[in-house]
């Protein structure tokens, strides 16, 4: 039997979350399969353990110490604690690190006839929502009273039969609520993924996997938001050039094949690289312009 230590993931089995999730972990150069019903998926290449669940079960399973991390959105992560804190259940986790995906807000929504007027238009109306200590804690920092009725789904239709004034929900691109006759009204909360640790310290050889681990995540996360520049730059204009390119890497300049006059500079950028940009590195006389995504980084 093996008994090595491995490290337990909790992530998201399906939704909005499960998808981004495991493109991240398989370009971390995890092997996992997680096509079929299991909840607990072993790792192949690495001594670590996925176990899939409801987005809603993540929070508490890394407070409790089951698993190790867990990936989850922040507004779930948030809406546990303030009901364990509540309760006066043990809520203690480490924020690890906030991740690049997942973002979207949680508003306050109402029919679209309704005449919004500021947050004191809203007192006293009745929200149906999933979250609800989200949306009474909103109200008490706002000095507002709303009422709340919970709903696990179909949040959106609780207003056309009658069963509240508006909603509190997530919102990504708003089409949701322009179907169901909604508008946003107001944001109550802003949501990205975030990568959580148990509070309790991790044994010697499950930090020593969790050290290899995360540089990578923060490499995949630093590839996805950098580009490489290429291009061939007049020597004496590699200050303006340089001076033009984003970020805060230093570029790299090294000579071209029979070419006195001319240098291949290469740079990673961090930024926005604008096409007005290409078009000012092109007047300073710059030629074979290239940009191009990179799939990892470290270092």
């Amino acid at each position: 039997m093996n008994t090595e230590p491995r490290l337990r993931i909790a992530m998201q089995k399906s939704g909005r979350l499960s998808e981004d999730t495991q493109a991240l972990l398989k370009r971390c150069g995890l092997k996992l399969n997680v096509a079929d019903r299991r909840l607990l998926a072993h790792v192949a290449n690495m001594p670590i353990d996925i176990m899939r669940v409801r987005a809603s079960d993540i929070p508490g399973l890394v407070m409790d110490g089951i698993c190790d991390l867990g990936i989850v959105g922040d507004n779930t992560l948030e809406e546990e604690e303030l009901a364990r804190a509540a309760m006066g259940t043990p809520n203690a986790y480490v924020r690890t690190t906030t991740l690049n995906f997942g973002g979207c807000r949680f508003s306050l929504a109402m029919p679209e006839e309704f005449e919004y007027k500021g947050l004191q238009s809203l007192n006293g109306l009745r929200f149906a929502t999933t979250y609800p200590n989200l949306l009474k804690r909103f109200a008490q920092e706002n000095g507002i009273e709303v009422d709340f009725c919970l709903l696990k789904g179909s949040v959106e239709v609780a207003p056309r039969v009658g069963l509240a004034d508006g909603i509190c929900d997530l919102v990504s691109t708003g089409a949701t609520l322009e179907a169901n006759g909604l508008k946003e009204v107001a944001e109550v909360f802003r949501s990205k993924a975030s990568l959580i640790q148990r509070a309790e310290s991790l044994s010697s050889e499950k930090q020593a996997i969790l050290d290899t681990l995360l540089p990578r995540i923060y490499g995949v996360m630093k590839a996805k938001e950098s580009k490489y520049i290429m291009l061939h730059a007049p020597k004496d204009k590699v200050a303006q050039v340089s001076s033009l390119m984003p970020g805060k890497e230093t570029p790299t300049v090294l000579p071209l094949a029979g070419r006195e006059d001319m240098v291949a500079v290469h740079v990673v950028a961090t930024e926005t690289f604008f096409w007005e940009t290409m078009e000012q590195l092109k007047a300073l006389g710059c030629n074979s312009i290239l940009v191009m995504p990179i799939e990892k980084m470290m270092g």
